[in-house]
């Protein structure tokens, strides 16, 4: 059920991301990132009883959102900082991101990622030119492993999603969706960290400001959620989700404000309906959506998201990076 809560502040301390940075990356991402297409679809529609609108982010350059913001904080490094070169940590998605935006400007990048991260994700990575460092994530911290060789080596750490201009760039996707698409009564976003949820919130927020925006996360990683009720930053260690994306252990320094501020509810869907839409997706609409990308869909096809008849939905398709293996099990 949607809740009637809202977070919205009237007073709302600094911020650290607005729309004005949304719209400086657009302009930087312009010719770069691709335009990606919005998706509809008459069965959906029907179950709904409104009009759906995904965002399809799984054909973004490297299969995802993320090379949105990747690349929007690359591009704004000082020229010893390019020289020098990049770091992050990322079980994938960010990780591709990042490699591919350095190639494209001509910078070196090291990536810090997990021994299990899915294949696809991890051989992409280094088809991209990106230096890999591998970890076991049950018992070694990826930000402590990065930290460490970005000092050793002079780099600059480029985070999955606490990092302000990682944010305005994932908020480009939905500022395209609304140009597109016109105003909303909710969008549905997907939530790991938060930079896409957060981006996103802050370009409905300007473009359509009556749009309710709503976060979506694993059942078995519902940090995000627990932290929007209590107000109280709340964290997971390692969680068990096939959603690989959503396993960051909180919402971010920078996150956890701007979702307060601009999010409307937060709600979590098991892994079973993860799985279900992924095969509702790949079979109606003809997409194929990895796990996380697959959140937002997920609530608006349970019943987890049980919106009122006749309302105009986006959601965020944010990748398609998935494992031949996983779709076989499926």
């Amino acid at each position: 059920m949607i809740a009637s809560s809202s977070s919205t502040l009237s007073n709302p301390p600094e911020l650290p991301v607005d729309y004005a940075d949304v719209a400086a990356a657009a302009d930087r991402l312009d010719g770069v990132a691709h335009r990606t297409p919005v998706l509809t679809s008459r069965t959906v529609d029907a179950q709904t009883r409104g009009q759906v609108f995904f965002k399809a982010e799984n054909f973004q350059r490297t299969g995802s959102f993320k090379f949105r913001g990747a690349y929007n904080a690359i591009a704004q490094l000082s020229p010893d900082q390019k020289q020098q070169g990049v770091i992050t940590y990322s079980s994938g998605n960010h990780a591709q991101a990042i490699a591919l935006a350095s190639k494209l400007l001509g910078i070196s990048a090291h990536v810090v990622m997990p021994t299990d991260a899915p294949d696809v994700k991890r051989h992409a990575t280094e088809e991209y030119g990106a230096t890999l460092h591998l970890y076991d994530r049950t018992t070694t911290d990826r930000e402590t492993v990065a930290q460490e060789i970005a000092a050793q080596h002079q780099l600059t750490l480029i985070p999955p999603y606490n990092h302000p201009q990682v944010i305005a760039g994932q908020g480009t996707a939905g500022k395209e969706l609304f140009e597109d698409v016109g105003e909303l009564d909710y969008l549905l976003v997907c939530c790991g960290g938060g930079g896409l949820l957060s981006g996103c919130a802050i370009a409905a927020h300007h473009l359509s400001p009556n749009c309710r925006v709503i976060g979506v996360e694993p059942s078995t990683a519902d940090d995000a959620t627990r932290s929007f009720h209590s107000k109280t930053l709340q964290t997971v260690h390692n969680p068990d989700t096939i959603a690989d994306g959503a396993r960051t252990p909180s919402l971010g320094t920078l996150t956890f404000p701007l979702v307060l501020h601009y999010v409307y509810d937060m709600m979590a869907v098991p892994d079973r309906a993860l799985c279900n839409t992924i095969v509702f997706l790949l079979e109606r609409l003809k997409v194929v959506v990895e796990p996380t990308g697959a959140l937002a869909a997920s609530a608006i096809l349970s019943d987890i998201f049980q919106p009122p008849a006749g309302v105009r939905i986006g959601a965020i398709l944010s990748g398609g990076n998935i494992d031949r293996s996983i779709i076989a099990t499926l």
